[in-house]
């Protein structure tokens, strides 16, 4: 009989144990061990799903499978952050580990900076393993879009149907919000269940290591395999090029981003592995990825059917549910840069009916904002616009007579004089650097060009 360990920090070993897939439940498992401890089993199902037909397509799908199981890992893997990592099953080849090792690292350098620890002196992820082919495969030109529940997902969602593209909008988890958003667009939409093993969060009460976790990482690897099984060549998610900066600098200036799994950095890595591991057929990016969010908001505010049904609060977004009444907590990062951000587009009566209030009218929230625009505090570990967009939203604002005179603007704006402000016609134009397929690309400039896009 197994023995517990009720403390995966004392473990020395860290066990990828099995993955395996169930065809007539639509359900992987994924298990892993400390030691020889319990095993801990996380199940994702995906509803309805066809098992794949063609030998390809099943080959490739095991592989993402195998994927999977590697990144979602990181959600147990942190608890003890082990100084050994060992494979029941195949081990990763060097190329894989040497991702996997980038991955584990920045995606908890938040984890490590708050924890205070050396996360990088822990990772091992030995190669060694035997590299498989990729495989050629036909897939429909279909996307399968990735929702949130915010803007950004639904600015993605619209670009893309303004393209052409057949689209599958898909969510991981049971938010209620996010099926609001997709039923305003009047689309079906898939829902993937991600169980954790339920030992986790005793190992988390019992005092293991604890806190931030790449989740669009594990997100984007879950929809790897929806792809292959729907029949979906396109997996879109809607990262912005403001996920790129570091959400502060370590002393010897080693960038911490909260946001490394939404960045430019994993979108590349992630399409080169999935390229030589999985199928060089599919294609991963973000649609988003040229632009600033104050881009990204600039072009919602012009998609009003969504304003009542969406929110960018985190809080709404927890796996175990919703932990505010209504849409908008009105004190959180996020709740700040959507109203500093849609500010910038619109009238503060409209800003109010979207958010249920008026943040920028709050004496109380002026510090909050100051954060925001890195004004002698560290940027908020959210995923919120960089520090240049916010000083160059709230100097906008400080000219505009709708807005002038709320109290956060009077307060932040004579500060902004002594730091640097990005031109926002700069902040507002796209950028060269993504990864959006030609095809794509093509068809939605020529349709904006004609102003026929949403």
């Amino acid at each position: 009989m197994k023995q517990t360990n009720p403390d995966p920090r004392q473990a020395t070993r860290f066990q990828f144990a099995s993955c395996a897939y169930d065809r007539g439940q639509g359900e992987a498992r994924l298990v892993y061990r400390f030691d020889s401890g319990p095993d801990l089993l996380e199940r994702i199902r995906f509803p309805h799903a066809p098992w794949p037909p063609e030998a390809s397509r099943q080959a490739a799908f095991e592989e993402s499978l195998r994927l999977l199981h590697l990144i979602a890992g990181v959600s147990y893997y942190k608890a003890g952050l082990s100084r050994e990592i060992g494979f029941v099953q195949q081990a990763p080849d060097s190329e894989l580990a040497g991702f996997l090792t980038e991955l584990y690292v920045q995606g908890l350098g938040e984890f490590a900076y708050v924890n205070r620890l050396d996360v990088g002196k822990r990772v091992r992820f030995g190669g060694g393993g035997t590299q498989r082919s990729p495989q050629s495969l036909i897939l429909p030109g279909r996307a399968l879009v990735a929702m949130g529940g915010g803007k950004d997902s639904l600015v993605g969602l619209r670009m893309l149907q303004d393209s052409g593209l057949d689209v599958l909008p898909a969510c991981i988890g049971n938010s209620p919000l996010i099926g609001e958003t997709v039923k305003a667009a009047k689309l079906p939409l898939i829902r993937i269940e991600r169980s954790l093993a339920p030992e986790l969060a005793g190992m988390n009460q019992a005092g293991a290591w604890n806190g931030h976790v790449p989740v669009t990482a594990i997100n984007s690897a879950i929809l790897l395999c929806a792809a292959i099984l729907y029949g979906c060549r396109y997996i879109v998610f809607s990262n912005e090029r403001s996920a790129d900066e570091a959400t502060l600098a370590l002393p010897d200036g080693t960038p911490v981003n909260h946001q490394y799994s939404k960045s430019s950095a994993f979108e590349e890595a992630f399409r080169a592995v999935i390229a030589s591991h999985v199928s060089p057929d599919i294609e991963y990016f973000s649609i988003l990825r040229p632009y600033s969010e104050l881009e990204i908001v600039r072009r919602f505010c012009k998609l009003t059917d969504f304003h009542a049904v969406y929110s960018s609060c985190n809080r709404n977004f927890h796996i175990g549910g919703s932990r505010i009444d209504g849409r908008w907590c009105g004190d959180c990062p996020k709740c700040r840069f959507a109203a500093l951000s849609l500010a910038l587009f619109l009238p503060p009566a409209e800003v109010r009916a979207i958010m249920g209030g008026d943040l920028l009218e709050r004496d109380d929230q002026a510090d909050g904002f100051r954060a925001l625009c890195g004004l002698g505090r560290n940027k908020p570990f959210e995923c919120v616009g960089e520090a240049g967009e916010s000083r160059a939203a709230l100097a906008a604002l400080a000219n505009d007579d709708r807005w002038r005179r709320h109290a956060v603007v009077r307060a932040i704006a004579p500060e902004l004089e002594a730091v640097k402000v990005p031109d926002m016609e700069a902040l507002l134009r796209p950028s060269a650097q993504h990864s959006i397929p030609r095809s794509i690309l093509t068809a939605l400039t020529e349709k904006e060009a004609r102003g026929e896009t949403g």
